[in-house]
């Protein structure tokens, strides 16, 4: 649960941060009110023109987003400036936006929905797929910017401006220049940007991760203390020979303590590998939430398991310790 929780959690950041990247913009604008992954808050669409007059300026456009699910929206393109900047869509089926109701789907947006160029598909209201392209590119549907600021007004506004330079010497000034000119908005460096993009700068990620884990420990006590509970009751006899025998009590105790471990262990070995098969089925039927294979977790989750385990070992631990041997061969 721990080791699908926090692939799940990285797996989509890291996929957010890839796919700004596939934008090919160096420096990102955004609208002052706006948050680092909130898509709400616009700016005036001029502001982009007031962009390509600074220096060393290559490329500028601007795009607007609109949510139609959750964790889903559709990016609004000026689809020849964007595919200057970006380096181009790699057509997989169908072509480009030609039509007002023509939308753009990546190749995982299509196998998630089982969708092909030339259908329809409804996202409070009816598109259609002109295309289907390779992922990486900023979003997973595009369309016409103007089609967007028609539909959902006030029209003439952007969520985004990406900017290229002209040489990457150049980042640096042109990043100085926005700074000087735009007071009040959000930009961003391509590279800040993408390191922003972990579990550490949401603030309902982290709380949420340490509530899972401490449930897991948790579980993991009350698994383990019932498992050793029932057999420690099952072995009563068996106790009682070892313990007419001459075993001492932390002799028992060790016994059942070791036992633990090799289970801590073992369930440890067990959850990496049911984390490989999550990462399969997500993969599969889930394909728009990527999850990871976070290795730097595996010594943490069997830490985790471990002191759930060994918590859950002591009373019945102790039980098995503490019998008398002649109660114990009486025992049925």
């Amino acid at each position: 649960m721990i080791l699908t929780l926090v692939g799940v959690s990285h797996g989509m950041l890291q996929d957010l941060a890839q796919r700004s990247q596939g934008s090919g913009g160096d420096i990102f604008v955004r609208p002052p009110e706006s948050s680092l992954l909130s898509n709400s808050g616009t700016m005036p669409e001029g502001v982009v023109n007031l962009v390509r007059s600074i220096p060393h300026v290559a490329q500028a456009t601007g795009t607007l987003i609109h949510p139609v699910g959750p964790l889903e929206y559709i990016t609004g393109i000026h689809p020849e400036e964007f595919e200057t900047i970006s380096g181009g869509f790699q057509y997989l089926q169908g072509e480009r936006l030609k039509q007002p109701d023509d939308i753009l789907i990546d190749d995982v947006e299509a196998r998630s929905k089982g969708l092909h160029a030339g259908d329809m598909i409804d996202l409070g209201r009816k598109w259609h797929v002109a295309g289907v392209v390779a992922s990486g590119k900023l979003s997973r549907i595009f369309a016409d910017v103007a089609t967007l600021q028609y539909l959902y007004p006030p029209s003439g506004r952007v969520s985004t401006i990406y900017v290229k330079a002209d040489n990457s010497a150049n980042i640096d000034p042109v990043f100085g220049a926005l700074e000087q000119k735009l007071d009040g908005y959000k930009i961003y460096k391509l590279q800040e940007l993408t390191s922003l993009y972990s579990v550490d700068n949401l603030p309902l990620i982290k709380p949420f991760t340490s509530v899972v884990i401490a449930i897991a420990t948790i579980v993991g006590f009350l698994v383990v203390f019932l498992s050793l509970y029932t057999a420690v009751l099952e072995r009563t006899r068996e106790i009682g020979i070892l313990k007419a025998l001459g075993a001492s009590p932390g002799y028992i105790l060790g016994a059942l303590l070791r036992e633990t471990v090799l289970l801590a262990i073992a369930g440890t070995l067990v959850g990496i590998l049911m984390s490989y098969g999550t990462k399969w089925l997500m993969t599969t039927f889930v394909p728009t939430m990527p999850t990871a294979i976070m290795q730097d977790w595996w010594p943490i989750a069997g830490l985790i398991a471990l002191v759930g385990a060994l918590i859950g070992a002591i009373y019945p631990g102790l039980k098995a310790a503490r019998q008398d041997p002649i109660e114990a061969l009486a025992y049925d």
